[in-house]
């Protein structure tokens, strides 16, 4: 998806450039790298958010359905969903909030911890995941726009890039 009309250079390109003539080569590569990803995460994005906007969901309140059904009883804690989604719990609450007024996720107390309280999927929750995942594959993630020799060397770069932030 294109906002606005196709420039004739690459603006990131530009921006090397003029990185280099500024006397910042030695950041150069590294801007437009970093510039490169903001962009194409800008990019995909907007894909998901065709995608899913008509489901009446966002990428995150996505993420939170996927969690809960591929959890072995479709019940997390919350603060334990806010770890794994490497996410503040603030977050976590909003999206659960919105998640439940849908009728896709319901709270719970826990079973054996009076303090905490468990998100659980609905069978409505389940059905509309599954319903965004097949559409999310066939319009995003089978086809990323790239090859899948690139696919592969892309998650490959990122995974050292979140290792050494320590994601893992």
């Amino acid at each position: 998806m294109t906002i606005g009309k196709m420039l004739d250079t690459d603006p990131i390109g530009e921006a090397h450039r003029l990185w280099v003539k500024h006397g910042w080569a030695d950041a150069a590569d590294g801007m437009a790298a970093v510039t490169s990803l903001v962009r194409a995460q800008q990019i995909l994005l907007q894909r998901i958010d065709v995608v899913l906007r008509p489901l009446n969901l966002t990428f995150a309140r996505y993420e939170i359905l996927m969690l809960l059904g591929f959890s072995r009883t479709g019940a997390l804690p919350m603060t334990r969903m806010g770890s794994l989604l490497q996410v503040h719990p603030t977050s976590v609450t909003s999206a659960v909030d919105r998640l439940e007024a849908q009728g896709f996720v319901a709270r719970l107390p826990h079973p054996t911890d009076r303090r905490a309280v468990l998100a659980s999927i609905t069978d409505t929750g389940r059905s509309q995941s599954a319903t965004a995942t097949t559409a999310l594959n066939a319009q995003v993630f089978e086809n990323l726009g790239i090859t899948d020799n690139q696919v592969d060397q892309l998650r490959g770069v990122l995974r050292s890039l979140r290792a050494n932030a320590g994601d893992f």
